[in-house]
């Protein structure tokens, strides 16, 4: 895929963008197809779709160590083992090495990375859900941080341009906190899901049970280069089908169709460059990962879409004499206002009935409990602000449950040739408000093996969050004891910020740049060519995942950049 500059002698290009994951594919996409010379980098290694996904088609045993890794290498990556996941044998390729790329905490903080071609989309949840009204207008509403400087209406055309491309499965619902998008045909909810749904809609006004909305494909519509689910649940692995998507199956396929994306890996970008006399920025500075050479790279305009804390780290390290602590950083909000969603707290139990039935192949999504709470009326809490969903699902035991009975001989066998019985659990996904003093900062003391500095997280769950989880819990017990389950369980492992690997925040866009780093556009106030479009730009955080919004709001922006520079005004 893509061309590969290296050693050449240097060029400009129309654009930069810097990173290839969610948002990275797309600002390549849309500014490629809108006829600009794009050159995208990437600081990890190449892969290739379909060929570089190793373990994708490998079964359990396969594996050495029943899909464990071995504890020395486990050692290289203590904190990204935080996720549960990021440590298995079949994902863990996809994951930085801690002591290759230390950070700092001055209080915990869960950073997980992918550095590679396609980076974080290749690892996602794909959960997609739009925003609504009722989010980009919360903050004004509660005097809470500042004010989003777009609405609904101004994002609504970029939601059905992307769910368009993506394939979005899911159902309508009508509900004005989690507007409808474009959706293929839901995944089937199992029969004890179904069950719970029906419930909960007997019990509880305003509370609603579907499936989980997922980027992948379902139906019979077609998609360039894709191939429909095949329902393996080895999504992290890499699909070779390309069912759910990621930039490395779509939206940088379609920039290499164009002619027009320069490709390079291995390029870690550390600076945008300041030209004091056009007031514009004039291209990065690069740092070979392996040669660790040096490169200056010309654009006339730049898209940063390398992840939240790293893009803003570029903007921190990117001075000047105009910009002394910081590029854009006149209001000093780079690095402040790190959010996420807190999870790891609800219920499960178990269900009796259904011994009869089973279901087919593995889904790769469950449930999803859109928000009921703080929406008006008797929805409305005194003792926190915002809301939560929540994700599950149900499915029936195994082999396991046979040990638990303490079976032996024939009977252990017959036990063994039998599903055990049904379970169903669902977590909660909360809001994070927007604190300046959740932050991270730049050390020059500790650099990293390629002389920059490294990041120090100070962040934390503030009293909202936690009062919040306490409603999350009681309710996910509420509504399984309603809807006939058994052994009700609640659980609650807070973690820290960043567990959510929905890490946002840090150079948020806002109405006044004394109080934002980016326009309503995404770019940069006070450097009109500089775009920031992964979760570095949001004001708040809502309680769906953020996905779906970053790529909606990147495509907003490269085609706002295009239409700039063919107007000449920037």
């Amino acid at each position: 895929m893509g061309k590969f500059y290296y050693n050449e002698e240097q060029e400009s290009y129309d654009a930069i963008v810097v990173g290839t994951g969610i948002s990275g594919g797309w600002a390549a996409k849309e500014l490629c197809e809108n006829g600009l010379k794009t050159l995208v980098l990437e600081r990890g290694r190449m892969v290739k779709h379909i060929e570089d996904y190793e373990t994708a088609n490998k079964d359990d045993w396969d594996f050495p160590l029943r899909g464990e890794l071995p504890y020395e290498e486990k050692k290289k990556q203590l904190k990204q083992s935080r996720t549960g996941y990021t440590t298995k044998a079949a994902s863990h390729m996809w994951f930085v090495n801690d002591l290759e790329h230390p950070y700092n905490e001055t209080k915990r903080f869960d950073w997980m990375r992918g550095y590679h071609v396609g980076g974080r989309s290749l690892q996602w949840g794909r959960h997609s859900y739009r925003w609504s009204d009722i989010d980009f207008t919360a903050n004004q509403r509660e005097g809470i941080a500042v004010d989003w400087p777009v609405r609904y209406k101004d994002i609504a055309p970029w939601y059905d341009k992307v769910e368009t491309f993506i394939g979005v499965s899911g159902e309508p619902l009508g509900l004005p906190q989690l507007p409808d998008s474009n959706f293929l045909p839901m995944m089937e909810l199992n029969c004890v899901e179904q069950h719970v749904r029906e419930k909960v809609a007997e019990n509880f006004d305003g509370r609603v049970i579907t499936a989980g909305r997922v980027a992948h494909l379902t139906g019979t519509k077609e998609f360039e280069g894709r191939n429909h689910c095949q329902f393996r649940n080895r999504c992290i692995r890499g699909c070779p089908f390309g069912a759910y998507f990621s930039s490395l199956s779509s939206t940088l396929p379609a920039a290499e169709r164009t002619g027009n994306m320069t490709l390079r890996p291995d390029s870690i970008v550390h600076e945008v460059m300041y030209d004091p006399n056009t007031k514009r920025a004039a291209g990065v500075k690069v740092i070979d990962r392996v040669t660790k050479e040096t490169f200056e790279f010309k654009a006339k305009v730049i898209f940063l879409c390398a992840s939240a804390i790293a893009s803003t780290s570029i903007l921190m390290q990117s001075k000047s004499d105009r910009f002394p602590n910081g590029m854009g950083n006149d209001s000093d909000q780079l690095g402040r206002n790190i959010m996420d969603h807190h999870l790891g707290v609800g219920a499960s139990g178990k269900f009796d009935g259904f011994e009869d039935r089973y279901y087919k192949g593995r889904k790769p999504n469950g449930i999803y409990v859109p928000r009921f709470r703080n929406l008006g009326g008797t929805s409305d809490r005194q003792d926190y602000k915002r809301g939560f969903g929540y994700q599950g699902g149900a499915r029936r035991g195994n082999w396991e449950d046979a040990v638990a009975e303490l079976s032996h001989g024939k009977d252990l066998k017959d036990a063994l040739l039998k599903p055990g019985g049904w379970t169903f659990g669902m977590g909660g996904f909360g809001e994070v408000l927007p604190y300046q003093d959740n932050r991270f900062t730049l050390d020059y003391d500790k650099k990293d093996q390629w002389g920059l500095p490294t990041v120090t997280f100070d962040a934390e769950f503030h009293e909202n969050e936690w009062n919040m989880r306490k409603d999350m819990k009681e309710s996910a017990v509420e509504m399984l004891e309603k809807a006939g389950l058994r052994d009700v369980e609640p659980f609650d492992n807070p973690g820290a910020l960043g567990l959510g690997i929905h890490e946002m925040g840090t150079a948020r866009m806002g109405r006044n740049r004394k109080t934002s780093v980016l326009n309503g556009n995404n770019a940069l106030h006070d450097v009109p060519n500089v775009y920031v479009t992964d979760g570095s730009f949001m004001t708040s955080a809502s309680c769906v995942n953020p996905s779906l919004t970053y790529m909606a709001f990147t495509a907003r922006a490269a085609n706002h950049a295009a239409n700039e520079l063919k107007k000449g005004t920037i």
